[in-house]
């Protein structure tokens, strides 16, 4: 890991338009999520394709949302379509400077009419040092010893749904994901929309996940996200175990405010 840590961010981008949906503000987001130098992007609502728009919109890029986002910042990315209809698709993406060890989309939807899924990655960061705990004749009883020089991080992007019981049974299908594949001891980061306006989820995050979330762990508070003009709603977390939290702040001023309905969140933290 570099001497700065790990800097992430996430983003309901709402497929490239302003809050009235009166604008593509595509090119805008990303100069704003440039400017923020994330190692990790969170991303939901990112337009995989829309037949309509690229005909009707004369800066749609001709590379897709992702690439176009991505292009010469951040190398590694991936994308998970959501919802899926007659003009093309959108979903949830991970873009990241350091090299995915592997990424896969997992289909959350409880409900034939409810397209929801989480993408779920594994990044390897080099020249991180990975601290093992190994019983010996040390001091205690207890000796750390340094194994290799890479770390591997799982991460989750997540978009959950609007309804109490849909999102229900998604905690427990994202759930389920974290126990068979990933160990308990590996570092890992959920940060997403989750809709989760009441704080339903976090005591299950915390019991049963040993989840921490970062806003709320440096400022006493859930982060109010939405709507990104009058935040009052705390729809975007980051949530993480395995990392020692630096800081996070919700980003509402400009050029934010005009852009997305969401406002995002950025962190930072150190293993």
């Amino acid at each position: 890991m570099s001497k700065k840590g790990l800097r992430i961010l996430t983003y309901n981008i709402h497929k490239g338009f302003n809050a009235g949906n009166r604008r593509f503000v595509l090119h805008q987001i990303r100069d704003a999520l440039i400017a923020t130098d994330a190692d990790l992007v969170f991303l939901q609502e990112m337009q995989g394709e829309h037949l309509g728009h690229q005909k009707k919109i004369p800066d749609w890029p001709v590379l897709s949302q992702l690439e176009f986002l991505a292009e010469n910042v951040w190398p590694f990315h991936a994308y998970g379509k959501n919802a899926i209809y007659n003009a093309g698709h959108h979903g949830n993406a991970i873009l990241s400077k350091h090299p995915f060890q592997s990424w896969e989309n997992i289909n959350v939807s409880p409900f034939p009419w409810a397209s929801r899924s989480l993408l779920h990655g594994v990044i390897r960061l080099p020249g991180a040092q990975q601290v093992e705990q190994r019983r010996s004749s040390c001091r205690e009883n207890r000796c750390d010893r340094v194994s290799g020089t890479t770390l591997d991080i799982h991460i989750i992007c997540i978009h959950f749904g609007l309804i109490g019981k849909e999102r229900r049974l998604q905690i427990n299908k994202l759930s389920a994901r974290i126990d068979s594949h990933v160990p308990p001891d590996a570092p890992l980061i959920i940060a997403g929309d989750f809709n989760d306006w009441l704080g339903q989820a976090d005591r299950f995050f915390h019991d049963h996940l040993g989840l921490q979330e970062i806003f709320r762990e440096t400022h006493g508070r859930y982060a109010r996200s939405f709507p990104v003009w009058l935040p009052f709603l705390p729809m975007d977390r980051i949530y993480y175990r395995g990392f020692i939290p630096v800081s996070c702040e919700r980003l509402a001023h400009a050029p934010w405010h005009t852009l997305s309905d969401h406002a995002p969140l950025t962190a930072s933290f150190t293993l």
